[in-house]
């Protein structure tokens, strides 16, 4: 997805998920040949079931037929973030402090752009993890993509 219509689409919708309850923990923009798939994954504090969703996709098609902010036809989706949720903001980073996770850099450290540790810590500027017993820090504009890492990944 470009990422002017990320940035729109986000901007758009997280304040709409927060009034419902929400968070909106990323979004997908999948595109085909005639149209496309927009998914957005939600969360909350105790979690969010098949009623969450329907009431999200419901409140998320009337601003989107609104805003029209899409430029093709596509199919809305919404879903919970799975237990390899991403991590997209600080406050993401925050809620999981002690959970195993992985980032991709976007560029190469001394060759290496992929880190799986436990999250140690963060502050303004980025995040401290245990890499095999190594301390890594990141900053959060290093961060190319980074998710929860389930003990079985």
């Amino acid at each position: 997805m470009p990422a002017p219509l990320r940035e729109k689409l986000i901007a758009l919708t997280e304040p709409l998920l927060g009034q419902l309850g929400y968070e909106l923990v990323d979004l997908e923009y999948a595109a085909g040949r005639t149209s496309a798939v927009l998914r957005f994954f939600i969360d909350r504090p105790q979690g969010i079931g098949l009623e969450d969703c329907e009431r999200a996709s419901h409140e998320l098609s009337a601003l989107l037929d609104v805003e029209d902010p899409v430029p093709t036809t596509y199919t809305l989706e919404v879903s919970s973030p799975g237990l390899d949720r991403v991590l997209r903001t600080p406050a993401h980073f925050q809620r999981f402090v002690g959970e195993r996770i992985w980032v991709e850099l976007r560029v190469a450290r001394e060759g290496r752009r992929r880190y799986t540790g436990r999250l140690k810590a963060l502050d303004a500027e980025g995040i401290e993890m245990d890499v095999d017993g190594t301390s890594v820090a990141v900053a959060f504009a290093d961060i190319g993509r980074a998710r929860l890492a389930p003990l079985w990944s």
